[in-house]
């Protein structure tokens, strides 16, 4: 009887642990597919997972289910952007649950490197807002089988981002560690958490309040499930070395809303832990730093936080006598006194005040002051700033330690000062705006891991005034670059502060330039990998000329002297007017441009040239869109001149799109050899004519138009020692040919293969009844197909002496077909662009009108509206038949 219990006892042992092993698998299908069906019935995104996992073992007696590769990707204007994805989630559930598929109560979450990317548009929109009305769910057969009895969650290297262009506001951690542990389930708990964060970073308003600061934050929120308030008191709060106290509550209103009264305090007066948190100083050897100085830290916000409002917040900081040194360098930074207040009282941004009203460091014995007040930021901004001082910036590596294989001299000496408000200068009334001082720089030199070679500026002087900067006078060397530039820089201080538009005038002169070394591009680019260089798109609040004048400069294969020309920025595009070099032996006049303003990642090219006395072999070699359009030009050497109008498309390799290139032209060969051309090679052995394989030629003129990826060559006539011809037909950028040839040849220059072919030609035709007497000159139609390395040849003497315009007409009305549907095409794409660009400066523009409801702010309503008819009289004038004829395009050498 033993014997049989034990036995029965372990059988059932066995198919226990069996089951207990099997069970991942018997409904690992169920879960995954509830998953699945839960979360698309509750998101608007893309979600996407690799796989689900489940264990009988790893949260016994509860059963783990875990996400591996989870992302979220929202949709719509959001559907480049990943909201949220993870390498792995982990959820202890009830074993019943599992087993019975009822309610699935969950008990523990844990998330492993979760990377989170908020947004904020700058209309209020928020791309986390995608979960959907719970009337959709219900709709959707939702019976909610998820109940939440969380007990504690973690989560490990988590990178989080937050950009909110609505008010200007953004943070970044990165290495979060974070847990926390409550019994959830009640409506009043305490919460135990543990944070630390190896980089927090965060600014308002352009101004960085916190960078790369480590942070460790343990408090016990007291949370309220019920009001959804979490409120709590800490000392335990450290960024870098900086201890702070801090207490208040933090409640959630709905999904949007937030109400908060948090105050901040640093209990300690020591200046050194404000020192920490300056990045480049904390991380060389910070603890071995010498300081003295007291300080002081404290703050508040307190209010609401929404679309529409921002809490109020105050931030006060204040060193005294503030002294630092590096053991091993020579020299301290000593005197440091500042007080620093951003006061902001009821939430208006308008109200906001930043000031400091002096402050003062001295650098070894250079010292330098400052002090700076900004009121109605919005409104009309009121500035009153002023900075003095000198500096032997060879000291810094002195005073503070430098990255390795950092260099910095220099003698800086700079008096500036500026006081009134942003109307002044945007009504030209500069006699209410002081803005006076110069800013001398001589001898600098700097070079770092980014610029090994160095930036040397012998002299840099500016002075200012109410109206600009004026920069009287810069030389300097850069990659073996000697350059000078003056010029002058408008609306300065409204850029800065107010990001309006920036305008000036710029005037550069340089010795050479060598754009490989620039651009960092190989000198030998056949034999090394060059990556990749995305589109830039061009600032869209930037209007500037710069007048350049360079003596040389190379650029992949080829050599330029005397390049001058402008370069114009404005209105998120690059225009070049007027450049004009010589260069392959010869000179060319450029006018284009490059454009970002209706697609950032596909930038609208144009280009207009005119060139004269080229070398054909050399411009072959040196301009990738000329081996496409003129293939021919692989066999030919002499002379070219042309102009050439076209339009199109960069990819996203910066690389032109060749199927989007439309444009016409013409090319002279003023005088030229052909030879080894394997389509006449091969006419020349059909009819047995020497003469035809390699030639010389003289003022061979052609007109050519191109789009979708085809070349039409219009007729033109050629002689070839007796033999006429008249060439005209289409070829493609991938070599393809499709052409006519109309010949008349003299029977005594061809052989006795040549008549021989002839003479069969003319049986075959009478066969067919057409009859056909040759005389001493015979009238070839050559039809030529295939490719250019593989030509295919067909002739007859039928309509051989006619017209090749009408020959033509059908491949030209194929043509022109194709370059209207292609136009369309075009059309289409920007009236789309346009409307989608139209349709959010509306939104834009209908919020600064609320926010100057809201904030009192002197709204730029009128500008928006301006913007958007600009916009829309754009389109038209692109569109025929608005548009007017200007010249075309490109910003390479292609």
């Amino acid at each position: 009887m033993l014997k049989k219990i034990l036995k029965i006892t372990l059988i059932v042992l066995l198919v226990l642990i069996g089951v207990a092993f099997a069970a991942p698998f018997l409904f690992k299908g169920k879960i995954t597919e509830l998953a699945k069906k839960e979360i698309n019935n509750s998101l608007n995104a893309k979600v996407d997972f690799a796989d689900v996992n489940i264990s009988f073992f790893k949260h016994f007696p509860r059963v783990a289910l875990g996400l591996e590769k989870l992302q979220v990707v929202g949709i719509d204007r959001f559907a480049a952007d990943t909201l949220f994805a993870a390498k792995n989630i982990d959820v202890a559930v009830n074993i019943m649950s599992v087993i019975k598929g009822g309610e699935y109560k969950i008990y523990s979450i844990s998330i492993d490197e979760p990377r989170i990317h908020a947004i904020v548009t700058k209309d209020s929109v928020a791309n986390w807002n995608i979960t959907k009305p719970d009337t959709a769910a219900v709709a959707a057969g939702n019976n909610k089988p998820f109940q939440l009895n969380l007990q504690s969650y973690t989560i490990h290297n988590g990178y989080v981002k937050y950009d909110d262009a609505s008010s200007n506001m953004s943070s970044e951690i990165s290495g979060l560690e974070h847990s926390g542990s409550g019994d959830f389930t009640s409506d009043l708990f305490t919460l135990a958490t543990k944070t630390s964060a190896d980089a927090v970073s965060f600014s308002y308003g352009g101004v960085p309040y916190l960078s790369k600061a480590k942070t460790i934050v343990d408090a016990d929120i007291q949370v309220d499930n019920k009001t959804n308030k979490y409120s709590f008191k800490t000392d335990k709060v450290a960024l870098n070395e900086l201890k702070l106290t801090t207490e208040g509550f933090f409640q959630l209103v709905n999904d949007s809303v937030y109400n908060m009264d948090i105050k901040y305090d640093a209990p300690s007066t020591d200046f050194k832990n404000i020192l920490s948190l300056i990045p480049a100083i904390y991380q060389k050897d910070f603890a071995s730093i010498k300081t003295s100085g007291k300080a002081l830290f404290n703050g508040f916000v307190k209010g609401t936080y929404s679309s529409k409002q921002i809490p109020a917040y105050n931030l006060n900081m204040e060193v005294k006598e503030g002294f630092f040194q590096y053991p091993d360098l020579p020299k301290p930074v000593k005197n440091i006194n500042f007080s620093v207040k951003i006061d902001n009282p009821d939430g208006i941004t308008d109200h906001t005040v930043v000031n400091i009203p002096h402050g003062h460091i001295e650098m070894d014995s250079d010292p330098f002051d400052f002090r700076l007040l900004v009121k109605n930021p919005v409104s009309d901004m009121f500035v009153d700033a002023a900075a003095k001082g000198k500096l032997d910036l060879s000291k810094v590596a002195q005073l503070v330690k430098l990255e390795a294989g950092t260099r910095l001299s220099g003698l800086l000496d700079a008096d500036v000062s500026v006081n009134g408000n942003m109307s002044a200068i945007q009504k030209k009334q500069y006699e209410k705006f002081n803005a006076a001082g110069n800013v001398n720089l001589n001898n600098f030199f700097y070079a770092s891991k980014a610029y090994p070679d160095g930036i040397k500026l012998t002299t840099l002087l500016a002075s200012f005034n109410p109206r600009n900067v004026t920069l009287s006078n810069l030389a300097g060397q850069y990659l073996k670059t000697n350059f000078t530039a003056n010029g002058s820089i408008d609306n300065l201080l409204p850029y800065a502060l107010q990001n309006q538009s920036l305008t000036g005038l710029l005037n550069i002169k340089a010795d050479q330039v060598n754009l490989n070394d620039w651009m960092g591009t190989p000198a030998d680019t056949t034999s090394k990998t060059v990556a990749a260089t995305a589109p830039f798109a061009v600032p869209a609040n930037i209007s500037f000329i710069v007048n350049a004048g360079v003596d040389k400069v190379h650029y992949d294969k080829i050599d330029m002297q005397d390049l001058s020309g402008a370069l114009i920025i404005k209105d998120e595009s690059v225009s070049l007017s007027n450049i004009k070099t010589n260069l392959l032996d010869g000179s060319m006049n450029v006018s284009g441009s490059y454009s970002t303003k209706l697609n950032k990642k596909k930038p609208d090219i144009s280009l207009t040239y005119d060139v004269k006395n080229f070398d054909v072999e050399k411009t072959f070699n040196a301009f990738n869109t000329v081996q496409k359009l003129m293939p021919i030009g692989k066999f030919l050497s002499g002379k070219l001149s042309s102009q050439l109008t076209f339009t199109g498309k960069l990819g996203e390799d910066m690389m032109p799109d060749l199927s989007s290139l439309t444009g016409n032209g013409n090319l002279l060969l003023i005088e030229g050899f052909l030879k080894k051309f394997a389509p006449i090679e091969k006419l020349a052995g059909l009819l047995n004519i020497k003469e035809l394989e390699s030639f010389s030629l003289k003022d061979v003129k052609n007109y050519i138009e191109f789009a979708n990826g085809k070349v039409m060559v219009k007729p033109f006539k050629v002689k070839v020692n007796a033999i006429d011809m008249e060439i005209g037909g289409v070829h493609g950028f991938d070599q393809s040919l499709d052409y006519i040839i109309n010949m008349k040849v003299p029977r005594a220059l061809m052989g006795d293969k040549g008549n021989a072919f002839v003479n069969n030609l003319v049986s075959q035709a009478n066969n067919k009844g057409v009859p056909v007497k040759l005389g001493d000159v015979v009238n070839l139609k050559v039809n030529m197909g295939g490719t250019i390395t593989n030509p295919v040849l067909k002739t007859d003497f039928k309509q051989a002496a006619g017209s090749l315009a009408d020959d033509l007409k059908q491949q030209a009305t194929d043509f022109a077909k194709a370059k209207i549907d292609s136009a369309k095409k075009a059309v289409t794409g920007a009236v789309k662009d346009t409307i989608a660009s139209l349709k959010k400066q509306a939104v834009q523009t209908a919020g600064e009108e609320l926010k100057k409801q809201l904030f009192g702010k002197d709204s730029s309503n009128a500008d928006g509206k301006k913007n958007i008819g600009e916009s829309a009289k754009g389109l038209l004038q692109n569109l025929s038949p608005f548009k007017k004829k200007k010249p075309a395009d490109t910003t390479q050498h292609q």
